[in-house]
C-alpha cells in the first residue's frame, strides 16, 4: 500500500542552537521509500550521518529567529504485520552479537526492576510470541492513553503508578517487561496511517524466532501500513529531533494519508 506523510515543525531559538533531528526515513524491512523530501527554510547546510543503529540523523545549527522543517516521505508499505504465535524464544547463548544489547535495562527501561511483574502477566504463557503478545495485551489494558500526564524524563518505572502516559510509555513499559524476561526489544518511531489522534508515533519490536516481530500496545489489533524513521533501545537512541540549546516548538502537524502522488 503507498503511504505519504509528513511532518512540520515551526521552531525558534533566541540563540544560535547546535541540533539533530531524525526526520528521513530510508528502505527496510516493510517499507520501500519511493521518494522523499527535506526541506528547512530559511535554507541552512546540513550534514547527514548514520547512527550506530544505521538511522540517518541530519545535523544542523538552527540560527536565531524562526526555523520551519518539512520532511514528506512516500513509501510502499506492508498492509499487515507479521503475527505468528508459534515464534519462539532464543536462548542467549545462540542470540547473534548484534542483538545482546537489546536485553540490556536502558535510560527509560529499567527492566531489572519488572521481573516479577513480567512472569505474573505472562504466567502460562509459551514462550516466545505469546508472552510479548501477554504483555501487549496487559498494557493495552491497564495503561490509559493520556497526554499531558508524562514528558520526556518519564520512564517506564515511573508509569507504572500512574498507569497513564502517550505511546512513547506503552513501547518503553514493552521493552521493559521483554528484556526483564530475557526477550530482545527495541524501540521504534514512524508514522502509522489513520492514526488517532495523529501525530508521530513510537511502538516496541522483540526479536524471536530470528526476526523482528512488531508489538503495538495503542492499538486493539495488529496493523500494518507503517512507516519506520528509527531504531534504538528506547526513546533516547529515536528522538525525532535533539536540541542543544533552548529551542521553542510552536507548531507540529503530522499528516498520513493513503496513495497520494506528490503533484
Amino acid at each position: 500500500m503507498l503511504i505519504q506523510a509528513s511532518c512540520f515543525l515551526d521552531l525558534s531559538c533566541d540563540t544560535p542552537v547546535p541540533s539533530t533531528f531524525m526526520l528521513r526515513p530510508k528502505s527496510g524491512v516493510g517499507q520501500f521509500v519511493i521518494k522523499e523530501d527535506l526541506r528547512i527554510t530559511p535554507y541552512l547546510t546540513m550534514t547527514e550521518f548514520a547512527d550506530n543503529y544505521g538511522n540517518l540523523c541530519q545535523r544542523v545549527v538552527l540560527p536565531i529567529g524562526s526555523v520551519q522543517l518539512e520532511s514528506r516521505v512516500m513509501a510502499d508499505c506492508a498492509d499487515n504485520i507479521d503475527v505468528d504465535y508459534n515464534a519462539g524464544w532464543i536462548a542467549i547463548e545462540y542470540l547473534p552479537d548484534y542483538i545482546l544489547h537489546f536485553l540490556l535495562p536502558s535510560r527509560y527501561c529499567e527492566s531489572d526492576k519488572m521481573t516479577d511483574l513480567a512472569l505474573e502477566i505472562t504466567k502460562g504463557t509459551k514462550p516466545g510470541y505469546e508472552q510479548v503478545e501477554a504483555i501487549r495485551q496487559w498494557i493495552h489494558t491497564n495503561i490509559r492513553y493520556q497526554y499531558g500526564t508524562t514528558n520526556s524524563s518519564t520512564s517506564a518505572w515511573d508509569v507504572l503508578p500512574t498507569k497513564a502516559g502517550v505511546c512513547r510509555d506503552f513501547a518503553h513499559i514493552g521493552i521493559s517487561l521483554c528484556r526483564a524476561l530475557d526477550i530482545p526489544a527495541r524501540m521504534v518511531t514512524g508514522y502509522l496511517y489513520e492514526l488517532k489522534p495523529m501525530d508521530l508515533h513510537a511502538w516496541f519490536e522483540a526479536y524471536l524466532a530470528g526476526k523482528w516481530f512488531c508489538f503495538d500496545a495503542t492499538q486493539t489489533e495488529p496493523k500494518g501500513k507503517r512507516i519506520t524513521m528509527a531504531y534504538g533501545r528506547d526513546a533516547a537512541d529515536v528522538a525525532f529531533a535533539s536540541h542543544f540549546g533552548n529551542v521553542r516548538l510552536n507548531k507540529m502537524t503530522v499528516n498520513v494519508e493513503e496513495g497520494v502522488y506528490w503533484k
